[in-house]
């Protein structure tokens, strides 16, 4: 039998297609400005790992840390990124080779490109993540102080767009913010998992070189480093997860915006939105749409989709590079995106205009004391409370049809319809029924925990306030190292590169 011929090995021999290009590495380096500021700070850790341990010559090490502190002055839009060369790493190591030769190899020593980037892509979205989780802390501490604000504001709280029980705005409010900063926790728990190193963990199981995954970590400010080297190259679970809070978020958002929208609408009119947070039409004169609450209910979407298109990606076999490849993009922007739009978010609950007499006058000619009405008459009149129900349904059904409002149903009604369901009357005919069915003292009625009394209102907004202000102050914390370590990375390069400068420096 005839041997079949030996399959070619080795790099290839031809630059890449250009529909490689045009379709992959030119949407790769479109993802460089996020990575930037990480590829320099994850090279220079490298440099300066190899040189704790005797492993690269001194001059290399002054050239290179002198060529990266270079790319680090150089905004991303500046440096030649080049998709012809492929992905942003290897433009980078196209460009450094052509200034100073094969030295810039030193780069690679127990190290793959994919290290690197995984790095990068870490100190980037670290940063993000502390800053959303503050960022929602905000939202949270200002929709709060409105609910302070409006803990006397009676309104009609409703359910599928139908009034439902009295309330207060203040009340309504809050019921955002508790969301809002059970995200900021949950992403700065998440951010526990991401700011965590993959340095040294090679292509799947380490590296001879540097036995000491802790250098890197600690240099760059990491608090930890991830366990298992194989893991390190190629989760992506931590990623989902903060993908899935920051679309948890939005869609916190986007339920307001929503509420909002049809409560700024004429027909409602129980809330205005500030000019700068609308835009006119065109054409209607008589138009100002509430077009930031557009912006967020889009998003909301556009993050699901994108966690969705992550989540698609990312479930291929392991150790692909289809798991990772479009994470360097679409994380950042996913994030990005989100603190744009809390922001926004913010913005608008905090300068909104609330038409308390509309609300008034609202819940006054409603019907959402029913459920009150009917408790009322299982407490007074020993009936059980699907019979209380069913009559206080016949009493609202004449009333609204003869144009009687909820707060003038009297006994009289009552009893009428009681002896209709049941045959025969519930006795309240000439009973004084005002308490019972005015809204303002149905509000004063819920101080049970979490409900809509005043009083309770205020305690839950000075508990939630020191909650968002631990929070924001956990987020500035996180974000005060990463700083910090940014700083103490770059002075440890230049005090190699450019010993004379430091030390003026440091006098």
């Amino acid at each position: 039998m005839t041997a079949p011929p030996a399959r070619e090995g080795g790099p290839p021999r031809t630059g890449a297609a250009p529909e490689l290009i045009e379709s992959g590495f030119a949407l790769e380096n479109a993802d460089a400005p996020f990575l930037h500021h990480g590829l320099n700070l994850a090279d220079i850790a490298h440099v300066l790992d190899l040189s704790g341990r005797g492993l690269i010559p001194p001059e290399a090490e002054r050239a290179l840390l002198g060529l990266l502190l270079e790319a680090e002055a150089t905004p991303p839009d500046q440096f030649p990124y080049d998709p012809a060369f492929g992905e942003p790493y290897n433009s980078r190591e196209a460009h450094f080779v052509s200034r100073i030769g094969d030295v810039a190899g030193w780069l690679h020593a127990g190290r793959p490109r994919r290290e690197a980037v995984r790095i990068a892509l870490r100190l980037h979205v670290r940063r993000q993540i502390a800053q959303l989780a503050a960022e929602a802390a905000r939202f949270a501490t200002d929709a709060a102080a409105r609910s302070r604000e409006h803990a006397h504001t009676v309104m009609p709280d409703q359910t599928y767009l139908q009034q439902a029980q009295p309330s207060t705005f203040g009340h309504y409010l809050l019921s955002f913010a508790y969301p809002a900063l059970r995200d900021a926790r949950r992403l700065l728990d998440e951010l526990d998992e991401i700011d965590c190193s993959p340095g040294g963990a090679g292509c799947v199981n380490g590296t001879r070189l540097l036995d000491d995954r802790d250098v890197v970590a600690d240099t760059l400010g990491f608090a930890g480093v991830i366990e298992h080297t194989r893991d390190a190259m190629w989760q992506v679970d931590g990623f989902i997860h903060v993908l899935a809070t920051a679309a948890s978020l939005v869609s916190t958002l986007s339920k307001l915006a929503e509420d909002l929208e049809i409560w700024s609408s004429s027909e409602f009119d129980f809330v205005d939105l500030d000019d700068g947070y609308t835009r006119s039409s065109v054409l209607m004169p008589q138009k100002r749409n509430p077009y930031s609450l557009a912006i967020i209910r889009g998003a909301c979407g556009v993050l699901i989709g994108r966690l969705t298109g992550f989540l698609s990606v990312s479930k291929s076999p392991s150790a692909r590079s289809d798991n990772l490849i479009y994470a360097y993009g679409e994380v950042p922007r996913a994030l990005d995106l989100t603190l744009r739009i809390t922001r926004l978010a913010t913005g608008v609950v905090r300068t909104l205009r609330v038409n308390r007499d509309r609300m008034a006058t609202e819940v006054g000619r409603g019907y959402t004391q029913a459920t009150d009405l009917a408790e009322h008459l299982v407490q007074r009149c020993d009936i059980d409370y699907r019979t209380a129900y069913l009559v206080v349904g016949r009493v609202v059904r004449t009333a609204s049809s003869d144009g009687v409002p909820g707060t003038a149903i009297t006994g009289e009604m009552v009893d009428r319809a009681a002896r209709e369901h049941t045959g025969r009357p519930l006795g309240i005919a000439g009973t004084d029924l005002s308490a019972v069915l005015d809204p303002w003292q149905i509000v004063l009625s819920r101080d049970a925990r979490g409900g809509a009394a005043p009083e309770e209102v205020t305690r839950m907004v000075e508990r939630l306030g020191a909650d968002a202000a631990d929070l924001a102050d956990a987020a500035q914390r996180r974000l005060d190292t990463y700083t910090r370590a940014d700083d103490s990375v770059l002075a440890a390069a230049r005090a190699v590169a450019e010993p004379d400068t430091a030390a003026r420096k440091e006098r």
